[in-house]
């Protein structure tokens, strides 16, 4: 059989009803591109892998028997992966006519280009940011303390998520949002896999990072779309997960930033998490009606700080 021009790698966790409208949008969408589809099904106990045989049988399924997370899955179903191209998009992702069409025809004509990914807008076609400043040490500490919000030119502080008026043309970015990459062959075999030591979230920081050294460009290309829901697996256990995400943080400056992270890493959080705590704290007191919110607020940075200080981590199942 011809090399597929692009092979799409999607890692999916109990997630059925958003994977069977990816995989039904990949369908609509293929025109005349030869697509490989591989889906990794961690361990879903919703009925996922029996709605992909059943429904999509051209789609190569690997049941890992549990849950490797989102490095670890991409990792094992990379190996299957054949086309000329690979893209790793999630399991809620839709995907607009001619985005990978795109999306390829751009890789094509801009060699040093290694990781692109498409314009991305929440479900209403209102602009959701894909892409987004490196987390240093310095930035996140402007943003544990809200400093973020009082630089009005981003120079000092910028914040995390690239705005919308950054991203109205094509152009290069620090980080892509791991909801969909398309890298080609080339620098994947130079770059790697995902670090595998990091379970969930933190990984599209890092893959990043390791292509800028590697020296390819990371490009966000306004000309391709696709719709991300967004949280399709997070918002089953959103305590546990919103603490997963800050555990990848300090992985990510362990790895990155050497002994600064290491020092001044766990301090940063502490302050993050503090500052925010007692914030909700005192809006639960001012505003009595949003008490359903701001319970919920206080339950996620108490959860956070038991992790931060006592190593204590969220039941799986938590909300």
């Amino acid at each position: 059989m011809a090399q597929p021009d692009v092979s799409i790698l999607i890692v999916s966790w109990n997630a059925k009803d958003y994977l069977a409208q990816c995989l039904a949008s990949i369908r609509q969408t293929q025109g005349d591109l030869k697509i490989q589809v591989v889906v990794v099904d961690n361990a879903s106990h919703d009925g996922s892998p029996e709605m992909v045989e059943r429904d999509f049988p051209e789609v190569a399924l690997i049941r890992t028997g549990e849950n490797l997370g989102f490095a670890k899955g991409n990792n094992a179903g990379l190996g299957l992966c054949e086309g000329r191209y690979v893209a790793l998009i999630n399991s809620d992702i839709v995907l607009r006519d001619g985005c990978l069409q795109g999306l390829i025809h751009y890789m094509e004509t801009q060699p040093e280009v290694g990781l692109v990914g498409p314009r991305i807008v929440n479900p209403d076609g209102t602009f959701q940011s894909s892409a987004r400043q490196d987390p240093d040490l310095w930035s996140s500490l402007g943003r544990a303390l809200f400093l973020d919000h009082l630089d009005p030119t981003q120079k000092l502080f910028p914040k995390a998520h690239m705005r919308q008026s950054q991203l109205q043309v094509t152009r290069p970015v620090p980080v892509l949002v791991g909801c969909f990459w398309l890298t080609r062959r080339e620098a994947l075999q130079k770059v790697g896999g995902l670090d595998p030591n990091f379970f969930i979230y933190g990984e599209d920081n890092d893959w990043c990072r390791r292509f800028a050294d590697k020296g390819w460009q990371i490009m966000y290309y306004r000309e391709s779309e696709a719709i991300h829901f967004g949280g399709a697996s997070s918002s089953i256990a959103p305590i546990r997960f919103y603490v997963e995400m800050y555990k990848a943080r300090l992985q990510y400056w362990k790895k990155h930033q050497g002994i600064w992270g290491r020092l001044f890493g766990p301090g940063i959080l502490a302050i993050h998490f503090l500052v925010r705590y007692l914030v909700w704290s005192v809006l639960s007191l001012i505003r009595p009606r949003s008490r359903q919110r701001t319970s919920a607020m206080r339950a996620r940075y108490f959860a956070a700080l038991k992790w931060l200080f006592f190593n204590v981590s969220p039941h799986k199942t938590s909300g």
